[in-house]
């Protein structure tokens, strides 16, 4: 790929992305195997006026021999350095950029429960400083191509074409490959804030999808709380893009308030395996039963974490033709799945997403029926034949959905 590009692509994620500001300690969560671009955008922060980066490798394959040899009582400890750099991260709030160039199948074949264990018991040491942390720093996540990746989405190229071929496919769907990412992030900003200034203005109390592939599902949401798209700001202002790509508004549902079936659209990847042609449930909020032609054990690992992993946290609104589903490629990987089409999570909800959410105390906004989970799994339920229908505060039905893009 033309350095030009990459370095254009370098200087999206650190100035619109994570919108690095002078003074600030940054993190980069990344894979040894893209060294050389996490070194560009490590020198795109100092630019920025970043005073250190730190970076955090890390590695599927290293994860692989612990799970496979290392016992679950000592996985499941937590020793002090963990505790200490988590405690770091709550303390300066160092901007987090990650570069996802995980392997897809790098953990497959290792147990489901195990690992889903482990963070269970891990959590309920470190969870608090994640709720420390919350809505108080900025971060983002973007895409980087591994030879392992590359060759998951394009088995039959060469090495170095599927590496190319990825490339090109990150670049497009990051709105950067005519190297006027920035400008363009603008445009695409502007355009998701205008839909979720209406979506908000509807004073929606449910959603009901509808396709005939097979979802026929209902949703309630919790008065006052947003829909969100594009950018956000954390509690001292700083603006930052969560995600490169995202093409998606969406909100947090009331917990216990989903009744129907979901069929997904798309296979789920997953802690390095693959959850293909499955369904999920709902009764009274929670996922109740789930099917899976593959990856079973995997889905049904998700649903027992905690007791709010088997209830939904987020209800997000992408058109099918979006730009990546434009693509025609499975991406093997969430944050460009998910972006694809419209998308549930299963775990925790966003508690920014309630008015004047800093006035109040994490389990104040959880009462009011944001879910709370130590995990937040998305899964793809959109397709071409979705309909999507808001019922308003005042029982008027509202198109949002029709055929799978957008009715307003």
């Amino acid at each position: 790929m033309e350095e030009k590009l990459l370095d254009s692509y370098a200087e999206l994620i650190v100035k619109v992305g994570a919108n690095v500001q002078k003074g600030q300690y940054v993190v980069i969560r990344t894979n040894p195997c893209v060294e050389g671009f996490a070194s560009l955008v490590a020198k795109k922060c100092y630019k920025a006026g970043a005073k250190r980066v730190f970076v955090h490798w890390m590695s599927s394959k290293l994860d692989r021999v612990d799970y496979q040899n290392a016992t679950l009582e000592e996985l499941s400890s937590v020793p002090t350095f963990e505790e200490a750099a988590h405690k770091f991260m709550v303390d300066q709030l160092p901007v987090l950029i990650w570069l996802d160039a995980d392997n897809p199948d790098g953990l497959k074949g290792v147990d489901a429960k195990k690992t889903a264990a482990i963070r269970s018991a891990k959590y309920k040491v470190l969870g608090k400083y994640r709720e420390a942390r919350d809505n108080k720093f900025q971060w983002t996540i973007a895409g980087v191509p591994s030879l392992e990746w590359a060759k998951k989405v394009f088995p039959s190229k060469s090495d170095d074409e599927a590496i190319e071929a990825l490339w090109k496919a990150i670049l497009t769907t990051a709105r950067c490959l005519d190297g006027n990412g920035i400008e363009n992030w603008q445009k695409h900003e502007d355009d998701l804030k205008k839909r979720c200034a209406y979506l908000n203005s509807l004073h929606l109390s449910k959603l009901h999808y509808k396709s005939k592939t097979g979802t026929d599902f209902t949703v309630g949401l919790i008065p006052g709380v947003i829909f969100l798209g594009g950018g956000e700001k954390d509690l001292y202002n700083h603006f930052f893009q969560p995600n490169i790509p995202s093409e998606e508004c969406f909100t947090s549902p009331m917990k216990g308030k989903a009744e129907g079936l979901v069929v997904a659209s798309k296979p789920l990847a997953y802690n390095g395996q693959l959850i293909e042609d499955f369904t999920v449930r709902f009764h009274e909020g929670k996922a109740v039963e789930v099917t899976a032609k593959k990856g079973l054990e995997a889905l049904k690992s998700i649903l027992t974490l905690d007791e709010g992993s088997a209830y939904l946290g987020e209800c997000a609104l992408v058109p099918f033709d979006s730009p990546i589903n434009q693509t025609g490629l499975l991406f093997f990987n969430t944050l460009y799945d998910e972006n694809a089409a419209c998308h549930l999570a299963l775990g925790t909800g966003f508690t920014e997403l309630y008015p004047n959410f800093e006035k109040y105390t994490d389990a104040e906004i959880r009462s009011f029926g944001i879910n709370k989970s130590l995990s937040h799994v998305d899964f793809m339920i959109g397709d071409r034949y979705l309909d999507i229908t808001g019922t308003t505060e005042e029982g008027k039905d509202v198109p949002i959905f029709k055929q799978g893009s957008w009715a307003f």
